[in-house]
């Protein structure tokens, strides 16, 4: 993008120190926004373009640095935030990038000629997070901070104790900080950014972003909801682990009960960087957490002391930057599609290409202001990547290949399903159908009550569903209870058994639990987890109806806002009308999970962990079943532990339990315990 620099040899010096000063400016105004704001304003590879250039004019030009230039400082400005501020014991440093290999290898012979020998390394993958501090005091966690600007960080010591990932009470009464990325896993990533654009707010660009404003918020309880982790791999204080090498340092981590990444690996020939990169270049899409490269450490930690720091970075690290995986590709038409809750949403339908392994022809566009502020029009040839690693996304445009007789693309003014007039809603990006008998949110919203993690109904998906409201059939989800067997014969392929099964599965989710009720009506910003929540502690649905907000929000893990979302949605006359028909349905709307524990299961009153990729079930699943039969389901591991159920990959927990002598189960050995207590997993 910014390839057409003046070359440095060319420029004088007049030129240069403009050139610097409007560098200097511009990279200020995009770390604000990326640093502070959780909202960059330009793609990562185009950052890092203009900064090396800054680096490179100001290596050139040395009278022309600033104390405040981006180069002399480290982060973003934490300053500025509402959180309350923490010094920190050592600055907190950022890392020098490379982009190529020829620059890796250029840094390697700096750094031997610096030792004078070729030292080992230790390579670790660069995870795509928030860089923390740890301060642990007798192993009991007291503290945690941001980097913020590498002197000054913020407290989030509330929120990082969220985060299940990160052990409360390490396994030794040690006194040490660590250091570590706070980041978002990528499926918590697609789910949030789906939830935001349900609730007309802006997606968030990334999950380094998305984790960033999750860990930086005032309400703890959001930050629980986000489903944050983390790695650890450092500590300034490798003295009080005992750890002469890096790669040992993260062995004492993980004994320590600290979450660390177990891809490490220790090389003592700078070839075999290139291998490892390579690598991981062709897994990173397998990761369940994105990654943005590599980090390349001397192992040697008396090595790091003797290598030193310069102002920002340490002098014995450094992180190779994957290059940015794009594709180009021509917008061919943008489509407008209405959601359960009204949210009006613009897809850019493009020519297909292949991207991280997947043929691609779609990409949300989120919202107009989204949609003005990338300037698409159709017939515009734009550049292609994958947010986070899995969610398509357009870059820019190329301006340069835009059609002659292109016109600049109008935002529609009516529904595309229902003609309604759309609005803006203060404090909302998206634009809104408000018209409660459209037909494409009344569509969504029986399709959403229907689906499995709702009530469960098997055999009424979108196809169905838009049979029957097409026929007049079913115009609400109450209405659903009084459908009948002539009615569903006249459906298009249903004949007696499809008919048969169809109303058993609807006769079966009137005893449903309320939480699947409460989540089915499709209450804006209740999901699955809020909604088990709030049925367990008001147990029906009389009580969550009168519940005030204040009550609702003193919930653990639901806040204020989910509460009035709650609480305007049952003021509604139309919702305590539908309440009423689906009791006279006689659906359940009662809460029913407790669940009688059989004393004599094998897995009852056992201290349980969970570890690594589950292929037969998923951890939600798996944890409510154990739960269900008795078990105590903890985060991680310790002596007390009475067995590890280990998955792909299990990691450091795996390691842990081998240590401790804890019992370790395979997968496959856990659905075969289930088979014998009798019930299915």
């Amino acid at each position: 993008m910014f390839s057409e620099f003046t070359p440095i040899e060319k420029l004088t010096t007049a030129a240069a120190q403009q050139e610097i000063t409007h560098l200097q400016s511009q990279l200020t105004t995009y770390g604000i926004a990326y640093y502070e704001k959780d909202a960059p304003l330009i793609e990562d590879h185009d950052y890092d373009e203009l900064y090396a250039h800054l680096v490179a004019l100001e290596a050139e030009f040395p009278q022309f640095v600033t104390p405040d230039s981006p180069t002399q400082n480290v982060g973003g400005d934490s300053i500025k935030s509402e959180l309350e501020k923490v010094v920190h014991p050592a600055p907190m440093l950022s890392l020098g990038d490379v982009f190529s290999l020829a620059e890796l290898d250029e840094w390697d012979a700096r750094t031997t000629k610096s030792l004078g020998f070729q030292s080992d390394y230790n390579l670790e993958l660069k995870i795509d997070g928030l860089a923390v501090a740890l301060t642990y005091v007798n192993g009991q966690l007291i503290q945690a901070s941001t980097r913020g600007n590498g002197i000054i960080g913020e407290d989030v010591t509330r929120n990082v104790k969220t985060i299940k990932t990160i052990p409360q009470q390490l396994t030794e009464p040690i006194t040490i900080e660590v250091r570590g990325e706070i980041y978002m896993p990528k499926t918590s990533f697609a789910k949030l950014n789906i939830q935001r654009e349900a609730d007309g707010l802006e997606p968030f660009a990334n999950p380094r972003n998305a984790a960033a404003g999750s860990l930086r918020q005032l309400d703890a309880k959001i930050t629980k909801a986000r489903e944050l982790a983390a790695f650890v791999y450092y500590t300034a204080e490798p003295e009080a682990l005992g750890a002469t090498t890096q790669s040992e340092a993260l062995e004492r981590f993980s004994i320590l009960g600290l979450p660390t990444n177990s891809k490490n690996r220790v090389i003592s020939r700078i070839s075999d960087i290139a291998d490892y990169i390579a690598e991981y270049t062709t897994k990173r899409d397998e990761l369940a957490y994105g990654i943005d490269g590599v980090v390349v450490k001397v192992n040697q930690l008396d090595l790091q002391f003797d290598l030193g720091n310069t102002v920002k970075i340490p002098r014995w690290a450094i992180a190779y930057k994957f290059p940015p995986e794009e594709a180009l590709t021509v917008v061919r038409d943008i489509e407008w599609t209405v959601g359960r809750t009204g949210a009006v949403t613009p897809t850019a339908i493009m020519d297909p290409v292949k991207l991280a392994g997947t043929t691609v022809q779609r990409a949300s566009l989120h919202n107009p202001d989204y949609l003005n502020s990338k300037g698409i029009r159709i017939g515009d040839t734009v550049t292609l990547h994958k947010a986070g690693d899995i969610i398509p996304e357009i870059g820019q445009v190329i301006l340069a290949n835009r059609p002659s007789d292109s016109q600049k693309y109008d935002i529609p003014l009516k529904c595309p399903a229902c003609d309604s007039e759309l609005v803006h809603i203060e404090g909302e990006v998206a634009l809104r159908c408000i018209n409660p008998f459209c037909s494409a949110q009344i569509q969504e919203g029986l399709t959403h009550f229907a689906s499995r993690n709702a009530m469960n109904i098997e055999g009424m998906g979108p196809r169905v569903i838009g049979q029957l409201l097409k026929s007049d059939l079913i115009k609400d989800v109450a209405s659903i209870y009084h459908l009948n067997r002539e009615q569903l014969l006249l459906l298009d392929k249903f004949k007696e058994k499809s008919v048969s099964n169809l109303l058993t599965s609807i006769d079966k989710s009137k005893s449903n639990s309320l939480e699947r009720l409460l989540f089915g009506l499709g209450i804006r910003m209740i999901g699955a987890k809020a909604a088990r929540l709030i049925a367990e502690k008001f147990k029906n649905i009389e009580t969550i109806a009168t519940a005030t907000v204040e009550d609702i929000a003193n919930i653990d893990g639901i806040g204020t806002t989910i509460a009035h979302s709650v609480v305007q949605y049952f003021d509604l006359p139309e919702s305590k009308q539908l309440i009423q028909e689906l009791s006279r349905a006689n659906v359940n709307l009662k809460f029913l999970s407790e669940v009688v524990i059989d004393e004599n299961s094998f897995f009852y009153n056992k201290k349980i962990v969970l570890t690594g990729k589950l292929e037969q079930s998923s951890r939600p699943v798996a944890t409510k079943w154990l739960q269900d039969h008795g078990a105590i389901v903890a985060g991680s591991i310790s002596a007390k532990t009475d067995l590890l159920i280990a998955g792909e990959d299990g990691g450091s927990k795996l390691r842990k339990a081998n240590e401790l002598g804890v019992m370790i189960w395979t997968e496959q050995q856990f659905v075969d315990a289930q088979a014998k207590e009798g019930i299915d997993k």
